[in-house]
């Protein structure tokens, strides 16, 4: 997701803060997977907030997700489509790679490396880092994710959002099937 705006408030913010890792709600829904929560069609609405500014981004995202492989040796494939407020348009593409139970790498076009995917407990950890372009230059951000299930049936994903270590920025991204 290429985020302008919100990237030149994050290039600008003093190293003050510690980095921290988002936990699930003691009342979570049904447990979840990397499988259960990206296969086929879903949508959300979600935001990006900075933490020192307080300047917030909301988005819209439609997502497809395609599985192919026997069990453990897996691939699963998101296309994430974004809206956001402002009228950009972005489309990013997740290939993750099961590489046993419970445990996945994942790719995407603006990930360095691989990220890494737990599943555990009924909820989803995911962590990797971004580079994301501005006209500023590149900024390298650090996502701890948690993926959780509500009662309702829809997906949180909470994340912390982190530069050079300290966490600057969170994301809330509710998705319904």
């Amino acid at each position: 997701m290429q985020r302008r705006t919100l990237l030149l408030g994050l290039a600008a913010l003093p190293l003050a803060a510690c980095a921290t890792t988002p936990a699930a709600p003691p009342t979570a829904g049904p447990p979840i997977t990397l499988v259960s929560a990206f296969t086929g069609r879903t949508s959300g609405r979600g935001h990006f907030r900075v933490w020192l500014t307080g300047d917030e981004r909301r988005f819209t995202a439609r997502l497809n997700g395609t599985v192919k492989g026997r069990e453990g040796a897996r691939v699963l494939t998101v296309v994430e489509d974004f809206a956001y407020d402002d009228g950009q348009k972005d489309r990013l593409t997740w290939v993750f790679r099961e590489t046993g139970p419970g445990r996945w790498t994942g790719k995407r076009e603006d990930t360095v490396g691989e990220a890494r995917v737990i599943e555990e407990n009924g909820v989803i950890r995911l962590s990797y880092t971004a580079d994301f372009r501005s006209p500023s230059g590149v900024n390298r951000l650090g996502f701890e994710d948690i993926l959780y299930g509500l009662p309702d049936g829809s997906i949180v994903n909470d994340a912390v959002v982190t530069r050079a270590g300290i966490a600057v920025a969170s994301v809330r991204f509710v998705i319904r099937r």
